[in-house]
């Protein structure tokens, strides 16, 4: 789940935003902004306080949801992610990354038939969310379905061929389908690309390297 960028001169831009609310306390645009500013620091209570005002004040603060979800997941409630989430996708049905966010939160929670959904929810309405894509090939790995595994890490690398955890999720999928072969070599592209591969996956692979 993606933090949003935290804008330059934090402080200042606070500041700028308090001077606007006191001008027009009910500018659901600012108290998103102090939302998100208050996030970055990490102070959550403020920024829960100034998203659930934005809310309350503007018409259409999908994007306040998911970052209300973003603090709950930091905060370990995964309920709260769902149902924030849930309410970012019903005012903004097209918004990919409130169903990529749900995705994630359902595969957390073990609910891997929803996230399934989600994700691919999500990956309809925006093809090259990259990590929806890296969450999906592990929920159908979870699910047993391998092919369909090996299929969308595949097309992930397509679109970012140095993501390191990608070869070393393909290499995992190639162990569990018993081509050793392939799962080394994709291994291997992890470790050259900075991936630190679990020891007790190499121990695995090491009795089907050639000698």
């Amino acid at each position: 789940m993606k933090k949003p960028k935290e804008p330059q001169d934090a402080e200042q831009f606070i500041d700028e935003q308090k001077k606007r609310l006191a001008e027009k306390p009910e500018c659901a645009t600012s108290l998103y902004n102090l939302g998100v500013a208050y996030m970055n620091q990490g102070n959550f209570d403020k920024a829960i306080e100034a998203f659930e005002d934005s809310i309350e004040t503007g018409v259409r603060m999908f994007e306040a949801f998911v970052n209300l979800g973003y603090i709950y997941f930091k905060e370990g409630d995964l309920e709260k992610v769902i149902k924030a989430n849930q309410r970012a996708v019903e005012i903004e049905p097209r918004y990919a990354r409130g169903y990529a966010n749900l995705g994630f939160a359902y595969l957390q929670m073990g609910k891997t038939d929803e996230g399934i959904e989600a994700l691919n929810k999500a990956l309809e309405l925006n093809p090259e969310i990259i990590q929806a894509m890296c969450n999906l090939a592990n929920a159908y790995l979870q699910k047993g379905d391998i092919d369909k595994s090996i299929e969308m890490n595949k097309k992930m690398l397509e679109l970012a061929p140095d993501f390191s955890l990608g070869y070393n999720n393909l290499a995992n999928a190639y162990y569990m389908k018993g081509q050793f072969n392939e799962a080394i070599q994709y291994c291997e592209k992890a470790s050259e690309l900075g991936f630190e591969v679990h020891p007790e996956f190499l121990k695995l692979l090491e009795p089907h390297r050639k000698k």
